[in-house]
């Protein structure tokens, strides 16, 4: 099931064994200052590829609530007009905090456009 921001995003979703790759295809609809991906847009990309990681990560347990606690992202770079991936990555599990962390990039993973650092209440 795919919420509908995402769905407005356009975002598509790669499997991976530690965690999905997200897929935010570029689109007008998503232009801030001309030419540059709107910020709002790469923050919700992040914040969608850290609860794939987490989700993916929380898997084996079933029915389990997630809920944000904070979001925190480090703007890098602008993002231009082509495809923009994303990968979370599940930094602490605990029993009830998880610590989650996503890059964006749209190059190279080494090159990242933005980051950010999450921290979900988990509810079993």
């Amino acid at each position: 099931m795919v919420i509908p921001y995402a769905r407005l995003l356009g975002l598509e979703v790669e499997p991976g064994d530690i965690a999905p790759t997200y897929v935010m295809p570029f689109a007008i609809e998503l232009v801030g200052r001309p030419s540059f991906l709107h910020g709002g847009a790469i923050g919700g990309l992040l914040e969608m590829a850290a609860v794939g990681a987490l989700k993916q990560a929380l898997a084996a347990e079933g029915d389990v609530r997630i809920k944000p606690i904070n979001l925190t992202v480090d703007y890098m770079r602008g993002g231009r007009d082509k495809p923009t991936r994303a990968r979370g990555t599940v930094t602490r599990l605990g029993t009830r905090v998880a610590n989650v962390e996503a890059i964006a990039w749209q190059d190279e993973p080494d090159r990242p456009i933005a980051a950010a650092r999450i921290n979900y209440l988990i509810v079993r």
